[in-house]
């Protein structure tokens, strides 16, 4: 059975951490253009394609707030890893089962504390 204390556990995770992290972090630089100030000249745009560009920059800036929440959350997780409290439920300090860990690695709490 696996369990954090396994070094190629925790190895393991923390690589998957900082993947994603390059990634996320690429992405969100990625996206820059999508995110800048839609330009409102009428001779050039039409109502709805300004209306379409809108839309398209709102949807851009909240996939972006999301990806810098997930940057937050994986900085996080890899800095419980450096203080040697990853896979510790933050409330009640119990493990954090594996399985749990492997669908989403940037968990805080155990089954029980989450809400």
């Amino acid at each position: 059975m696996k369990t954090i204390e396994d070094e190629d556990v925790l190895r393991g995770f923390g690589q998957r951490l900082r993947d994603e992290l390059e990634e996320t972090t690429r992405r969100i630089e990625d996206s820059k253009d999508y995110r800048a100030p839609v330009e409102l000249d009428q001779q050039s745009v039409g109502r709805l394609s300004r209306m379409d560009s809108i839309q398209q920059q709102a949807m851009a800036q909240d996939i972006t707030r999301r990806r810098q929440q997930r940057t937050i959350a994986i900085e996080r997780a890899l800095s419980r890893i450096r203080a040697g409290e990853y896979g510790y439920c933050a409330d009640c300090g119990e493990p954090i089962s594996v399985r749990r860990l492997e669908v989403a690695p940037t968990f805080e709490r155990c089954v029980r504390c989450a809400p």
